[in-house]
């Protein structure tokens, strides 16, 4: 979903995503010209393994990208890249998401210079894709503080993640690493739908983690926030370490560096990843092994 986001914004392709056993068995139209992509850290998933035959069956391009060398899907594919993140031990897969978003960004912007993507621009990108490592880094730093707001949250039986644009996606995956590793139950919401049905949801014992950077749609964010807080929800705000603004409304600020606007993404996911990692030490739950979890899905 943030590749869809980077790849529209840059390259002005029409993307669509979709779950690979959702594509497997449905019928959706899809134009002759559509490049496909099998996403997977193991490159053995079986439902996307399974999309990829499909979609050759019915002569598309796979193209793969996953993290495992000389697994299926890479050998499947017409082609692809390896993310190169290293072995993922744990169940949760936590640094292989944010190569895959990596990729994609830089995918955006090879297929934007291929059409109308500005040189300046797409260097403005890469300058910023060079210094994350370091700012990656800054924020491992700040993991004592993050520590201290899951224990002050560790008693929440549920929890919101909100965000907007390539942010909404980055609040699908807090969500789910808050549910994969800890167990509470956590849902991922587009903040600009909070009015439509889940502000139903918000009470003081139901925190809301809400992606704040600024960006075009950083005022809206702040009206989220204001109408949390109106309700008497706490709010756990991700935002940039100079916002004295989100400071003033939210309960606890997880600060991030600032970045170009494609890239924040990247960074934002870091505190919300370690945020469930504390949560689920706090709790005394197997962050490597949660129950119920397999590291590779190699069944339907």
């Amino acid at each position: 979903m943030v590749g869809k986001y980077l790849i529209e914004t840059l390259a002005k392709i029409p993307v669509d995503t979709q779950h690979a056993s959702e594509f497997r068995y449905g019928d959706s139209p899809v134009h002759e010209k559509t490049l496909f992509f099998a996403v997977s850290q193991s490159g053995e998933t079986a439902d996307t393994l399974g999309a990829l035959r499909e979609a050759k069956r019915r002569g598309f391009r796979v193209l793969g990208i996953c993290n495992n060398v000389s697994s299926t899907i890479a050998r499947e594919s017409d082609g692809g890249v390896y993310m190169h993140a290293g072995p993922e031990i744990g169940v949760a897969a936590t640094k292989s998401f944010t190569s895959q978003v990596v990729i994609f960004t830089l995918l955006g912007i090879l297929l934007g210079r291929q059409r109308s993507l500005s040189a300046a621009h797409g260097r403005e990108i890469l300058e910023a894709l060079d210094k994350l490592p370091d700012q990656i880094l800054a924020l491992l730093q700040e993991s004592a503080s993050i520590q201290r707001a899951a224990t002050a949250f560790a008693k929440a039986r549920s929890m919101l993640f909100l965000g907007r644009l390539a942010n909404f996606p980055i609040a699908l995956e807090g969500a789910l690493k808050m549910k994969e590793v800890t167990y509470i139950h956590a849902e991922g919401y587009p903040s600009a739908e909070l009015k439509h049905g889940v502000i139903a949801l918000i009470d003081k014992e139901t925190p809301s983690v809400l992606i704040a950077t600024q960006d075009g749609v950083y005022t809206k964010n702040l009206g989220s926030l204001q109408e949390i807080k109106a309700r008497g929800g706490p709010v756990l705000a991700v935002a940039h370490a100079d916002d004295a603004k989100v400071a003033g409304l939210a309960d606890i600020v997880f600060r991030v560096p600032r970045t170009h606007e494609l890239v924040q993404p990247i960074l934002n996911v870091i505190p919300l990843q370690l945020f469930s990692y504390h949560m689920a030490v706090t709790l005394g739950r197997d962050v490597d092994k949660p129950r119920n979890l397999a590291k590779s899905v190699t069944v339907e």
